[in-house]
């Protein structure tokens, strides 16, 4: 059976059969309502290709495997598994295992998560490191790739897999060259260039999106949270300068109920001066940590193709 693509017409020429997200997460359609709905858990300052320093481009790095600056000691694996279970006990029912510094301790992590029995847990893992990895019950592996160092062809050994999480320059969207044989899920991370200035790509058709909460909640945000290697708690892995909590100095349960965080979730396009009176402004995607990282500012508009 075929599933949909979430982008534009401009990208129907990409086989449908195993891509379900593109250019966004794959909860961008999902219909939120204002409670906790997943963890985004950063292991360690990461061994990933995109650095913080260097820039990080890509479309839904947020869950993808990069390389940040620690601020202090990460936390330990037991502080990690007790905040696993915190989470589980909030009603947490979908953790998302990142940026690791060695594969072990993701796997531990992975493990212990499955005795957890999360309804979905996801352990993002390099493509270099897939030998080091056996399968965990309850626990949907995703491989990380770039195209075209890799292709999904190389995957073909892991039969397991739950997806692959390929990180793909927008001119090779259309010959969809880089599906190959998988049959696993398809999560299209898109590079973007640093300024407007090096777009080659239709931005409105790759935000496209169908969320029934738009107008509530932001699509991508909305009930998430990130807690970095360190234990800072942020509304995304990417707005690292948007500490909403420390779990060195509260549990979680505080931290989710901070209103900093909770504006992030409800920040709609109503909310974003430029985007309030767009007649589009339900049905566009746009990713927050991008804007901020081409302008300095929450409520950037550098790729809105409107002012383009």
């Amino acid at each position: 059976m075929e599933r949909a693509v979430h982008a534009g017409s401009v990208f129907q020429t990409i086989p449908t059969q195993s891509v379900v997200s593109v250019a966004k997460p794959p909860w961008s359609s999902k219909n939120h309502n204002g409670k906790l709905e997943r963890l985004i858990l950063q292991i360690g300052a990461g061994k990933g290709k995109f650095s913080e320093v260097g820039g990080i481009p890509r479309s839904i790095g947020c869950i993808g495997n990069n390389r940040f600056i620690l601020r202090r000691e990460p936390m330990s694996l037991e502080r990690m598994k007790e905040l696993i279970l915190e989470f589980r006990k909030l009603g947490g029912k979908e953790l998302w295992l990142t940026n690791y510094d060695n594969v072990e301790t993701l796997l531990a992590l992975a493990v212990f998560a499955s005795e957890l029995e999360f309804p979905e847990v996801y352990a993002v893992v390099l493509i270099d490191d897939l030998d080091k990895v056996t399968p965990i019950e309850g626990v949907n592996f995703i491989a990380e790739l770039s195209y075209p160092e890799h292709t999904l062809d190389e995957l073909s050994a892991y039969p397991w897999l739950h997806g692959a999480l390929v990180v793909v320059p927008p001119e090779e969207l259309r010959a969809g060259s880089f599906l190959g044989n998988f049959n696993g899920e398809v999560y299209l991370d898109v590079l973007f260039p640093g300024s407007a200035r090096g777009l080659n790509f239709n931005v409105i058709e790759l935000r496209r999106i169908y969320n029934p909460s738009t107008e509530r909640y932001h699509d991508c945000l909305a009930g998430t949270v990130a807690v970095t290697a360190e234990g800072y708690v942020l509304p995304c892995p990417l707005l690292r300068n948007y500490v909403v909590g420390d779990l060195t100095r509260m549990t979680l349960k505080e931290a989710v109920r901070k209103k900093r965080l909770r504006a992030f979730w409800k920040m709609t396009k109503d909310k974003i001066e430029a985007c309030s009176t767009c007649p589009f402004k339900y049905i566009c995607h746009d990713c927050r940590a991008l804007e901020y990282q081409a302008t300095g500012e929450i409520d950037g508009m550098e790729y809105c193709p409107m002012l383009l």
